[in-house]
């Protein structure tokens, strides 16, 4: 006698052009639903039956249909931080995961992009040659044969390194395991933060926040920087304290940051503020958090989610593990 086994019910609570490709790359391993296709009175049941969600910002996604007691098995979320949710909500003993190195490649290329910038004076320059400075002899900067220092060595600073190399940059990076398969000239973990801080002429931040990170870099780290080094933050504001990052740039005309990733922000606040007025400083330049964005890269990363769902589905090793206790900040 043949038993046949049902495929899981996976439910989705994204729309839009996602679904096709969320239906390609899964139909065959689940049965997927997508919210917005349930009729309204059905969906608190039915998100309550899956067995596997995809989703991305859950608690307004799904809102007052949030079921009490859901059956979920694994929640694969579609950012890479995971800050904005409220782990707590969902089941103890699900599994959940981040879409960890989701949107890598455009990151590293923003990620550049803003070094070469500040290195080679190009927005500072620009604002100067509007006020009729035309300064044809004054030195820029150069990353060729200088070290980067990288705070978050997964598939972001990875795909940094990898284009940093190019420079013929040192690389030295900081992980929770203090060991990667990417041959940089060192890896540590935040126990090293001041060794591998003294040694940056570029700082890159793509860590993600946790109560460990949060507030990681503050007056006392900033002071072990070069007076002429560049930092560059992707992740979160909250891990560098604005106040003393401020203060930092004032005290120090020579250095320079490249910030995209800003304290209050419209996705996760509700609005854009600055307790300090950073875009007035000559040597910042600022970013509205829009580094992953790139033609395809939602595509991209939604395949990306879609896989480490198919890898829960087929029993295979999982990318983006969370461990609630260690992340939960919501």
């Amino acid at each position: 006698m043949t038993v046949t086994r049902s495929k899981p019910t996976l439910m989705c609570t994204l729309d839009g052009p996602l679904k096709p490709m969320v239906q390609a790359r899964l139909g065959e391993l689940a049965h997927v639903r997508f919210l917005d296709d349930v009729p309204a009175v059905d969906r608190r049941e039915a998100l309550a039956q899956a067995q596997v969600l995809l989703c991305l910002r859950p608690q307004l996604e799904m809102g007052d249909d949030w079921p009490p007691a859901p059956q979920w098995q694994f929640v694969q979320f579609m950012s890479a931080g995971v800050d904005h949710i409220d782990l707590s909500k969902f089941p103890s003993a699900c599994l959940m995961a981040s879409n960890a190195g989701g949107f890598s490649e455009p990151m590293a290329e923003h990620i550049l992009a803003m070094a070469l910038a500040l290195s080679k004076k190009l927005l500072y320059n620009h604002h100067r040659m509007q006020q009729g400075v035309f300064d044809q002899l004054g030195d820029t900067g150069t990353l060729r044969g200088k070290t980067a220092a990288i705070l978050g060595f997964g598939g972001i600073g990875r795909a940094t390194a990898e284009l940093l190399r190019h420079f013929d940059m040192r690389i030295q990076a900081i992980n929770s395991t203090g060991r990667s398969d990417y041959p940089a000239d060192f890896t540590g973990t935040l126990d090293d933060l001041e060794s591998v801080m003294r040694a940056a002429d570029l700082l890159v931040v793509c860590l993600p926040l946790t109560p460990r990170t949060d507030g990681l870099i503050g007056a006392r780290e900033l002071a072990l920087l070069k007076p002429d080094a560049c930092l560059i933050n992707v992740a979160r504001g909250e891990i560098i304290d604005q106040k003393a990052l401020y203060e930092f740039l004032v005290a120090h005309p020579t250095a320079s940051a490249g910030i995209d990733a800003w304290w209050v922000e419209p996705f996760r606040h509700g609005e854009f503020r600055m307790d300090h007025p950073f875009l007035d400083l000559p040597n910042v330049l600022g970013s509205p958090h829009n580094s992953p964005r790139a033609p395809g890269g939602g595509q991209i990363s939604a395949a990306r989610a879609c896989d480490n769902i198919a890898r829960y589905l087929r029993g295979e090793r999982l990318h983006g593990l969370i461990d609630p206790a260690k992340t939960n900040m919501a």
